[in-house]
């Protein structure tokens, strides 16, 4: 039994059903050709309507959710709620009738701004007039929401003059070159959301108690500050089921590229879940050059050639080592820690983004990063009778040194603070030897937390114990991994995670006390595991069939090939 407090709602949620929310647009006519991506066409909306009645699915209103989350009552099995965004007149003109006909609820958006007259030139849509939504509202049909008064636009987000989702993003002054203060930025917010709720008040008599996020982007300091606002439920866009412990943020499918049946049945059913991931890993220190000129000509090379390429994901480096050892001397976005070499991750991430169509996971070392720091923050290796600093080539922090944690977490709320991307892909240098971590800090605790020996020499001195050891490392470490991306998930709620894999672990599992490396583990913790499946960097004699046996065991784990990444060697 799973407990889960909002601050609003108290209640227990285990065995709560799912529900969907679709989402919806512009509904344009049936003989109308469909101009945005968002538009549905009538006679295909309505078709829609039907195939979730025929199918068992029941229309609910929001206040099903407020009083199901308030242990009320029960939502139905397959419940779905309606929600259409931007407040376009045609869900007064053509989706209002049908739910009039079917006696369905529905959730209509809209944005302040927009409706005060300043609604955006590549707009062309009509939109609702408020003598239309105050008839909607007294239907008893339409719950109102907020789409935000003025958060629906970009702004500034770097120095390459980027635009991004206002809600999440901190503004880039040109002329200070500072991005906006942590004060500054949950200001503005508090009050454009304040701002947003007062003003449909003073139109129709009523606060809205839904926030809908503009372009589906939110972070943990909007969604406190929609429940200030007295709009406890927010939707994205993120696809999936809900339940009643999502209340806070509600995943949505969006409707696009006007579906039919067949199609819309995929979606619902389907949660457009089955994408098979075609990776390409981008090395930022190829593409950053002195003369800046130089660096959006090599961006604008590299964005065509992934989009000729097809790949839909790609792991961008976001760490400088224009050395290649694999350890950060810097970073490419700006941090409270390291150096910044340039402040490019954000620009990169976005043109992938938005020109190429991908999604961007930063690759990112878990423990290696070079600074002047404490030696006694660094793992330590047992060499000749004593515990010494390390002299792996991977310079790594130790994860059993607390400071040396604060660090490297401090770097990873940074990177979900001022940049925008998809994901985290954890870099191979999250890795302990049979003869590390031998500092006194460590050593203390494997005895004090995990029961085994404190002394090196008897941890080393069986096989089986060296196992046991290494099984409690690889745990840690992983551990780390996900306090790092809870640390990025404050600002980037929605990424997902990889981590590189070394391929002998999963060839030979006896050697996880040489990596602290399972796969098992990995296949726990990571939405994907990377495996780095490059057979002539390990000397395979018969490449060939290394490869084939290496999916070959990655098959006998359920959801082994399912969620397995394999880092194939290009050159």
């Amino acid at each position: 039994m799973v407990i889960a407090s909002s601050g609003f709602f108290n209640i227990a949620y285990a065995n709560e059903p799912h529900f969907l929310v679709i989402n919806y647009h512009d509904i344009v006519g049936s003989k109308q050709t469909p101009v945005y991506a968002t538009d549905v066409s009538e006679d295909r909306f309505e078709e829609q309507l039907h195939w979730l009645k025929e199918h068992g699915y029941r229309i609910v209103s929001i206040q099903a959710v407020f009083d199901a989350a308030d242990g009320k009552a029960s939502l139905p099995d397959k419940a779905v709620l309606l929600a259409f965004d931007d407040g376009y007149q045609s869900f007064y003109t053509k989706v209002f009738p049908l739910l009039k006909k079917h006696h369905y609820p529905a959730v209509v958006a809209l944005v302040g701004a927009w409706m005060d007259g300043n609604k955006p030139a590549d707009v062309k849509q009509p939109l609702l007039t408020w003598e239309q939504v105050r008839e909607l509202r007294q239907s008893g049909l339409v719950e109102i929401a907020s789409h935000s008064y003025d958060l629906h636009q970009g702004i500034l987000a770097n120095p390459q003059q980027n635009t991004q989702a206002a809600a999440v993003t901190r503004r880039y002054d040109p002329a200070t070159a500072h991005y906006e203060s942590d004060d500054d930025y949950q200001e503005r917010i508090r009050t454009r959301l304040k701002s947003s709720a007062e003003f449909i008040f003073q139109h129709t008599g009523v606060r809205p108690r839904v926030m809908v996020w503009p372009y589906g982007e939110y972070n943990s300091i909007s969604l406190e500050a929609s429940s200030e606002a007295g709009m406890p439920i927010t939707m994205g866009l993120i696809d999936g089921f809900n339940t009643l412990a999502d209340i806070k943020a509600l995943r949505r499918l969006i409707i696009v590229d006007n579906p039919d049946t067949g199609q819309f049945a995929d979606i619902v059913t389907g949660l457009r879940a089955d994408r098979s991931l075609r990776v390409a890993h981008l090395d930022m220190d190829y593409l950053y050059d002195d003369d800046a000129r130089q660096t959006e000509r090599n961006l604008d090379s590299v964005v065509q050639r992934i989009k000729d390429m097809r790949i839909n994901t790609v792991f961008l480096q976001a760490y400088a080592d224009p050395d290649g050892d694999g350890n950060a001397e810097a970073l490419y976005f700006p941090n409270r820690h390291l150096p910044v070499r340039q402040d490019l991750f954000n620009r990169v991430a976005w043109q992938l983004k938005r020109v190429a169509g991908v999604k961007v996971y930063a690759w990112m070392p878990v423990l290696a990063y070079r600074n002047k720091l404490p030696d006694a923050w660094y793992v330590q290796e047992w060499r000749d009778g004593k515990a010494q600093k390390a002299s792996h080539i991977y310079t790594r922090l130790s994860p059993f040194q607390p400071e040396a944690r604060q660090f490297v977490a401090e770097i990873y709320e940074d990177l979900g603070k001022y940049c925008n991307f998809d994901g985290i892909l954890f870099h191979d240098d999250g890795i302990l030897s049979d003869y590390e971590d031998a500092s006194p800090e460590a050593l203390a605790f494997t005895h004090e937390v995990w029961g085994l020996p404190g002394q090196f020499e008897k941890l080393h001195a069986t096989g089986d114990m060296r196992l046991a050891w290494a099984h409690r490392k690889t745990e840690l470490i992983s551990q780390f991994t996900d306090e790092l991306a809870s640390r990025v998930r404050i600002y980037r709620p929605a990424i997902k995670t990889a981590r590189n894999f070394y391929a002998l672990p999963l060839l030979k599992p006896y050697s996880e006390e040489w990596y602290a490396q399972s796969f098992e583990s990995f296949l726990a913790h990571y939405d994907y595991v990377a495996i780095e499946a490059m057979p002539f960097m390990e000397e395979a004699e018969r490449p060939l069939e290394w490869l084939v046996q290496l999916v070959n065991e990655a098959a006998r784990y359920p959801g082994g090939l399912k969620k397995t990444v394999f880092e194939l060697q290009a050159v």
